[in-house]
């Protein structure tokens, strides 16, 4: 489990931030954060002063990575790509996910080293992380200004013969009258939103359509809901282009595999980051993913 409780001793009345920078090597903002998210508590009251003392025993939760030897394929100074697989969470939901892409990068780099962006669970394929806070930073900034171009492979329904421009808002908010209550879909009253689609390949075997994805922005499920919208939805998808009542009992864990490749026609999301593309410093990078993509797909659609 990568959040255990420490306890933890302090001889004397001192700032706890102070204690914690010279117990744990934490840097002082990380040490403060830290306080700040609950995570120091002694006789169970938790402490929420970031600039308070401690003195005596008390329960410290941090983060201990665990590691199950998934490497990374790209590594610099200052980051790394990992090839992430479909089905891992690239950060722990909370305190008791008991493995996420962010404890192999961590276990590796260290603590200051963390991801820039984030992946779907069932997507797979590249995601970047920093190395240190500096590099964090200027790359999440990267992000936030389009100067890292992102492109995905994903297996859609249907023939798709020509290359589609799909510009429709996509609103993120709670649905009263939806039984998924929380749920990405094209609203007028939504934020601006671009995906360029690019057809690659038909299979007529299976009536599906290999296509790259390019996102201009970039919203939480974009391509799903794009490619959804369009009548062309990604094989495998659990959410969108479900019945409402399947998709609640997909996230709440309730379906069985066999039903959802029944439901879906596959057994996770065809959907696969498939490379990134940009300069950090002077140097251009285009890195590209190892995986066999379209085998992938295929063993994911066999039947069970």
């Amino acid at each position: 489990m990568p959040f255990i409780t420490k306890k933890l001793h302090a001889p004397t009345r001192q700032k706890a931030f102070l204690f914690l920078i010279q117990e744990l090597g934490i840097t002082q903002s990380e040490a403060q954060r830290l306080i700040s998210k609950g995570r120091l508590s002694q006789n169970g009251i938790v402490m929420s002063n970031n600039a308070g003392y401690i003195e005596g025993d008390f329960d410290f939760i941090c983060f201990e990575p665990v590691s199950f030897g998934l490497i990374p394929t790209f590594v610099t100074e200052e980051f790394a790509v990992y090839d992430k697989p479909s089905g891992l969470l690239v950060h722990p939901q909370n305190r008791h996910t008991p493995y996420s892409l962010n404890d192999e990068i961590k276990h590796r780099f260290g603590h200051e080293a963390n991801i820039t962006h984030r992946i779907d669970q069932e997507t797979s394929g590249l995601v970047l992380a920093a190395r240190n806070k500096i590099s964090e930073r200027i790359l999440k900034m990267m992000f936030e200004e389009r100067q890292i171009t992102k492109r995905y492979l994903a297996l859609i329904k249907g023939h798709l013969q020509e290359p589609l421009d799909i510009q429709e808002p996509l609103l993120r908010r709670e649905d009263p009258d939806s039984v998924i209550r929380m749920i990405v879909r094209v609203h007028p009253e939504g934020k601006a939103s671009r995906t360029f689609i690019k057809p690659l390949h038909y299979f007529p075997e299976t009536d599906t359509t290999l296509v790259e994805a390019s996102p201009y922005t970039g919203r939480q499920h974009q391509i799903r809901v794009h490619l959804f919208h369009v009548k062309h939805p990604i094989v495998g998808d659990p959410i969108y282009n479900q019945d409402e009542n399947d998709a609640v009992r997909f996230l709440d864990r309730e379906m069985s595999a066999e039903e959802r490749y029944a439901n879906t026609g596959a057994s996770r999301l065809l959907l696969h980051a498939h490379s990134l593309e940009f300069t950090y410093g002077d140097n251009p990078y285009h890195i590209v993913s190892r995986e066999d993509f379209i085998t992938q797909c295929f063993d994911a659609m066999k039947a069970k």
